[in-house]
Order: structure tokens, then sequence, then C-alpha cells
């Protein structure tokens, strides 16, 4: 997925405010499911939901006000209720900026754990195999 920074994103240095990539991140997973698919508004009209259970993010190098990022996403692994997603963000000049991990489980409308419907689970095997990342 491409992101251009805009001067929102930023601090007053022109440099994107830390807290800013967990929402680039979330575009980004939203983005490679829709890419593969799945719309995450049928599935929460289905009753599945997914919720962050943990996340990491290292951060390399800053991400600047007017740059273009490459966000890199894919699915590291998964199980019949959890998935955890991989992230390498990169710069126009292909500068790796920040290498993420969204591990996150599948809920129902209650938020209790929930299995993921089979057709979810066949294409995360498929990707896997695959090897498709965006």
């Amino acid at each position: 997925m491409k992101k251009r920074i805009h001067y929102h994103d930023t601090d007053c240095g022109g440099v994107v405010y830390y807290g800013n990539y967990l929402k680039f991140l979330e575009e980004a997973r939203t983005e490679y499911l829709e890419s593969k698919g799945m719309s995450l508004k049928e599935l929460m009209d289905e009753g599945v939901w997914f919720v962050v259970r943990r996340q990491e993010i290292e951060y390399r190098a800053p991400a600047r006000y007017g740059d273009i990022l490459d966000i890199n996403t894919w699915v590291k692994e998964f199980s019949d209720v959890r998935i955890q997603f991989g992230y390498e963000i990169k710069n126009q000049d292909d500068l790796l900026l920040t290498k993420a991990i969204t591990d996150m489980v599948c809920v129902g409308k209650d938020l209790k754990l929930k299995e993921m419907p089979a057709k979810l689970k066949n294409m995360f095997k498929m990707t896997m195999k695959n090897g498709d990342a965006s």
C-alpha cells in the first residue's frame, strides 16, 4: 500500500508522530484483506470482528512530511482464532523505516473468542502458501 505523508501526520519538526504508525498499519491491513476479496464491513455484519491482542513496532528511521511510504503487509501465521500480520514500511528511496507485527484475535459481537470462518482460514492458507504480500 502506498501512503503519502501529509502535514497532519507529522509533529512540528516534520517527522511522523510515532502514534500515527498504528493508523498506517490498520489502513494497510484493511487494504491487504480487501485486495484478497475480504470486506471487513461484511465480516462485521456477519458478527466476525478482529481485535488487537499485541502490537510491536520497531522504528528504524523517521518518515517525514512529503514522503511516499510503501507499506508491505503479509500474514505471518494464523490459527482458528488468531492471526498475525507482518509489515515493513519503506520510503520512496527504498529505505526501511519501520518493521511491525500485529497480533489479533477473532471475536464475536460479545467480544468473546470466536473461530474464524472457513473462507478466511482458506484465504490465509492460500496467501501464506503463495507468499502473497501487499
